[in-house]
């Protein structure tokens, strides 16, 4: 493929324009359809480069069809895009081939009949699967947190090509963030995640453990990152996204000396003045939000140890203190899945999550609590 790099949703949303609708009509006349490139992939978050084309990137979609239409007409749909679709697309194959996990495709000629990835189904289904729940019927509270924040990122990212309904934008406009409360309570969270380990970069390094220090900051700046997205009201993505997402945000310049100087750093007292810098500046942009009073955003002795730390459970305290809703106020401070989960095995199945945070809710909320 010697042509120009094209990002996906760019190339997604022309093949659905040019190559498949043109098809839809053709055989199905005014079939009412969604087509929307949403899920999984770097290209639904703008993060696809030409490195992305090896695996399950190309010409692809998602087209939702009403449920007794999917009934009807998906497998036909399907053969008739797998019989006519151009063998290629503006230089890309439109045929996937499996690699050596069969569950992973990618761009592949071939003289036969294409394989597709324009995947066919309703959309009830296809949230079902991909969410755990169908956020038009509503959006409860294990729902939210049950289901990863990267997972919402996808949903409520990419692009929406056709909507006939209107459904699909609805219910990405249901899921674009979380209720105030339910916020704040994942904020609370995270700032609690943080006050947890604040101190052991200190404590590791003063018996000499560096490498241990080392660890620790790393969990640190990597839980500072997750809640500078979520004090900006975006869904902390995938990990190895996760760098690119925070690039994004308002303060990000502000902030990445000092998270990097942290991971940098060959000394724990140096560890501390970079990590305490960027506690501080994330600190006032709390404050900035109005959430909660003014917290001092300064940070001090760990108790009597000499270890410099924001306190930020302070930030959690106040964050909980505001919240009014009961249902809210009786949850575990664990927060959504993946604040307290991050195997990624777990994560993918969403029976998994949900009955992992039913078991968390339940413990605090249940009848005998």
């Amino acid at each position: 493929m010697d042509h120009s790099f094209v990002p996906g949703l760019e190339l997604s949303r022309r093949f659905y324009h040019e190559a498949v609708r043109p098809l839809i009509h053709a055989h199905f006349g005014d079939l009412p359809h969604t087509a929307a490139r949403i899920g999984a992939g770097s290209e639904v978050l703008g993060f696809d480069t030409a490195r992305s084309a090896d695996h399950e990137w190309g010409p692809r979609l998602q087209l939702f069809l009403r449920p007794d239409d999917a009934d009807r007409h998906a497998d036909d749909l399907v053969a008739v895009l797998g019989d006519e679709l151009p063998k290629t697309f503006h230089g890309y194959p439109t045929n996937f081939a499996p690699g050596g996990n069969d569950h992973v495709r990618h761009m592949a000629l071939t003289d036969g009949p294409v394989s597709h990835r324009v995947d066919v189904t309703s959309l009830g289904a296809w949230l079902t699967r991909h969410l755990g729940f169908d956020p038009r019927a509503g959006v409860a509270i294990r729902d939210w947190l049950a289901t990863p924040t990267h997972t919402l990122a996808e949903f409520t990212a990419g692009a929406v090509f056709h909507d006939h309904a209107g459904d699909l934008t609805a219910a990405r406009t249901r899921l674009a963030w979380y209720p105030d409360q339910l916020w704040r309570h994942v904020l609370a969270c995270q700032w609690q995640r943080i006050s947890q380990e604040e101190a052991f970069v200190g404590r590791c390094g003063e018996v000499g453990d560096e490498l241990g220090s080392a660890v620790v900051a790393a969990r640190l700046v990597r839980d500072l990152m997750r809640l500078s997205l979520l004090l900006h009201r975006r869904y902390p993505p995938y990990g190895k996204w996760l760098g690119r997402a925070f690039a994004r945000l308002p303060f990000a310049a502000e902030v990445t000396p000092a998270l990097t100087g942290a991971l940098a750093a060959t000394s724990w007292h140096r560890r501390e003045e970079h990590l305490a810098a960027a506690y501080s500046a994330i600190a006032v942009r709390h404050n900035d939000l109005g959430l909660t009073e003014r917290l001092d955003p300064a940070t001090r002795p760990y108790h009597a140890r000499p270890y410099r730390v924001l306190r930020a459970e302070r930030f959690g305290q106040a964050l909980l203190a505001g919240v009014e809703d009961p249902e809210v106020r009786a949850l575990p401070l664990t927060g959504a899945v993946d604040q307290f989960a991050d195997n990624t095995d777990l994560l993918g199945d969403r029976a998994v999550t949900r009955a992992v945070t039913a078991v968390l809710t339940e413990a605090r909320s249940g009848p005998d609590a």
